[in-house]
């Protein structure tokens, strides 16, 4: 019982490791020679920064997911809102606020909490996606689509991304069907 205890203490005081992507995953993702493959690996990334390393916010994130699908945004709101608080340096909580924020149409803290994103995980190509939707919907093509352009750089066969920067390249070149 004692034993059981102390490792229960020593799982409590023991820093957890936040789980990031490897270099090698997005050069698989660079390199991905189709959309399976690259969907794959992407998926690979986003379960890893699914991963704060700590239980407590990996539970407040799993809930913040289930009331994001549930449609209830107060919900999620209040557990990111918490995510944050305990781990400011957890990008995915950062960019699923966002999402939130940009559902909402709320402009101003959907960039902030983008730009927070980027900066802690410069590679995070859902953030740059969100990014460019967000200033396409403010009427910011070109910045939208140097977004888009970012995301591809990261995830070169992203289909949202692609179809995105194609149709705002054409017409940006005034090319537009």
């Amino acid at each position: 019982m004692l034993r059981a205890f102390l490792l229960s203490l020593l799982m409590l005081i023991a820093p957890a490791a936040f789980a990031a992507p490897t270099d090698q995953m997005f050069d698989r993702l660079k390199a991905a020679q189709d959309e399976a493959e690259a969907a794959d690996v992407a998926e690979d990334i986003w379960a890893t920064w699914l991963e704060s390393g700590s239980p407590t916010v990996d539970v407040l994130m799993q809930r913040a997911m289930l009331a994001i699908a549930a449609d209830e945004a107060e919900t999620a709101h209040e557990l990111l809102d918490r995510v944050i608080v305990i781990k400011p340096d957890y990008p995915e909580a950062w960019h699923r606020r966002a999402g939130l924020f940009l559902a909402e149409e709320n402009f101003p803290e959907a960039f902030r909490d983008l730009n927070e994103a980027l900066k802690l995980e410069p590679r995070h190509f859902g953030a740059w996606i969100g990014m460019g939707v967000m200033l396409e919907t403010l009427g910011g093509e070109t910045e939208a689509l140097a977004s888009y352009r970012e995301a591809l750089k990261i995830y070169p066969l992203l289909p949202q991304a692609q179809s995105a920067a194609a149709r705002l390249a054409k017409k940006a070149e005034g090319t537009e069907l």
